[in-house]
């Protein structure tokens, strides 16, 4: 009678420790459908970001090099390099980006005329003359690109705009794009970039 005692006994704490198991297992299973749900809300974030970068992006390809507002040109299959509507298009760039360089210059020269005053503080007088050297120095080189400008435009009008001084070669519509007074093509501009660090 007590060996059937004992067996009994053994069989229910067996039950018990499978019942608990059980619950275990449940509860681990109920644990992991809870936290799935917050991988599938934390996916769309991510999407998001993505169209908000790609939406970025477009706003700056839309901006073609220093001139902003004036739409990129679109090339058609067998196309002309240099055509009327290629120069009319870089013409275009040209002149708007001298005309905001030259309202610059004319805003610099108002400012440093109106601003111009004679401060007893020796301090004073020191930061106001640094600000203006600074300004001097930024017009100067916006003067020297409005002199390359110039001579851009001269191109167009001799017909010789787009090509390489060096190999006259095409530098292309979207590197002139970038760079409106480019004069070399990527190819020669990469090695006259090396010859000028091996001469420094």
């Amino acid at each position: 009678m007590a060996v059937k005692k004992k067996s009994a006994q053994a069989k229910s704490t067996t039950k018990k420790k499978s019942v608990a198991k059980k619950k275990v297992v449940k509860k681990a299973a109920s644990k992991k459908k809870a936290a799935a749900p917050k991988k599938k809300t934390a996916a769309p974030k991510k999407k998001t970001a993505a169209r908000k970068t790609s939406t970025v992006k477009r706003k700056t390809a839309s901006q073609i090099g220093p001139v902003p507002g004036i739409a990129p040109y679109r090339e058609n299959k067998g196309e002309e390099y240099m055509n009327e509507q290629q120069v009319e298009h870089f013409r275009n760039i040209l002149l708007a980006w001298k005309k905001e360089l030259m309202e610059e210059v004319d805003r610099t020269v108002h400012h440093m005329q109106d601003d111009a005053a004679n401060f007893p503080d020796p301090n004073d007088r020191a930061t106001q003359e640094s600000e203006f050297s600074m300004e001097l120095r930024a017009r100067d080189r916006e003067r020297k690109l409005i002199k390359k400008i110039e001579e851009a435009m001269q191109n167009l009008e001799d017909d010789e705009y787009g090509y390489c001084e060096a190999c006259g070669v095409e530098i292309g519509v979207k590197r002139l794009e970038a760079r409106p007074t480019a004069t070399l093509c990527i190819d020669c501009k990469i090695l006259d970039e090396i010859k000028e660090k091996q001469m420094g």
